[in-house]
């Protein structure tokens, strides 16, 4: 190996990070320490460099300080979903953190920060290229280093005007701003083209509709058909595959690409647990869907959260406005069992000194939610 100081220094194109080489090398199949790479040669070089999200994939290396145009080709990867992942265990936080840092070092497509809820503790809000990249993290956390994680339901980047001139992005709900300081809102939409055999068209047509999707082109070919649309992201990323799958009988496939921000009207759906928000169910949804994808929500709550000493109210709110309801009632002993015959102003006296302290009760009391919850609202 050359001594390091006879190597000039070298930087990415792109990242800008500087590198003082620590060896340059050709595989011949094994590794061979040259000290320099000549054009057609598979080699390799040890960057030193400490943080693997300087080093993207595709980028070009040139020599610090030299004024050149890259190889054409390299974009760099830009998440378009946004998932938030927790430990189960509070304590397997740091278990995450080196999990997710470890799997940078075979996949820096993905970004992550450190991120807070008040209901699931501390963990991590992620970006992907897509769900399906999600799920392939998800599950190799899952596999390969034995964590127990939570993943929100996704979310997309929304890009918010403000009255004052001021441009905001967002990628989870907790950063949407006051509605009052909002002039309008954009989401992503990307540019899909659908491949389906001809007689599965009527189906993915009605499922695209719902979907609100922008029709642009028709074509067929022989017996397969070309559909174009534009779709909104934020609709493609819930159930938008598997229900394309289910309407062609899965010979369907996708193909899709960004294409421009457009205005949406969009609101923020948060969810008040006896009258206390739990930021951890709250999401953003267009206003046209927003009282069924909440009474969803308030349905699947009410199934799940076990009951307590007090009755607890769900509600779903836009702003001050509830636009949906459920109530979990409490466990109820019967004080009067022990009592027979006698005058009925006795029960009715204990039956009234229990609904007051009930009441009490659900002005002072939590709501506890256990983590199983959040694990069934969210599959």
């Amino acid at each position: 190996m050359k001594d390091k100081t006879d190597i000039k220094e070298l930087s990415f194109f792109a990242s800008k990070a500087i590198f003082h080489p620590l060896e340059i090398g050709v595989f011949n199949p094994e590794k061979v320490s040259s000290g320099e790479l000549s054009c057609g040669e598979v080699g390799y070089i040890a960057t030193g460099l400490k943080d693997i999200r300087q080093a993207n994939v595709g980028d070009t290396i040139i020599r610090a300080g030299e004024s050149t145009s890259p190889l054409p080709g390299f974009k760099k990867p830009k998440p378009m979903v946004f998932l938030t992942f927790y430990p189960t265990d509070n304590d397997d936080y740091l278990n995450l953190r080196e999990s997710i840092e470890k799997l940078q070092l075979s996949d820096s497509s993905f970004t992550s920060t450190p991120h807070s809820s008040q209901a699931l503790g501390k963990g991590f809000l992620c970006g992907f290229l897509g769900l399906l990249h999600a799920e392939i993290v998800k599950e190799r956390l899952s596999r390969e280093f034995g964590l127990s994680i939570v993943a929100t339901a996704p979310s997309v980047e929304y890009r918010i005007s403000l009255r004052n001139g001021g441009i905001k992005t967002i990628k989870t709900p907790d950063d949407y701003p006051d509605p009052s300081l909002i002039d309008h809102i954009e989401e992503p939409i990307m540019y899909c083209r659908i491949y389906s055999p001809k007689e599965y068209v009527g189906p993915i047509m009605q499922l695209t509709q719902e979907k609100r999707a922008i029709y642009v082109n028709l074509n067929y070919a022989g017996n397969q058909a070309q559909l174009e649309y534009l779709l909104p992201l934020s609709e493609m990323i819930i159930d938008f595959f598997d229900r394309l799958k289910s309407a062609s009988h899965g010979f369907a496939s996708l193909d899709y690409e960004f294409y421009e921000h457009r205005e949406v009207d969009a609101v923020k759906i948060e969810i008040l647990l006896n009258r206390t928000r739990a930021d951890a169910f709250s999401q953003i949804v267009v206003r046209e869907k927003s009282v069924i994808l909440a009474n969803k929500m308030v349905e699947k709550l009410k199934e799940h959260i076990p009951r307590h000493q007090f009755q607890i109210p769900i509600q779903a709110t836009i702003g001050s406005k509830v636009i949906a309801r459920a109530d979990i009632s409490a466990f109820r002993k019967d004080v009067t069992a022990k009592l027979y015959g006698g005058d009925r102003t006795r029960k009715d006296k204990l039956l009234k000194t229990q609904k007051k302290g009930k009441k009490k009760m659900r002005s002072l009391g939590k709501v506890e939610i256990p983590q199983e919850v959040f694990l069934k609202v969210y599959t």
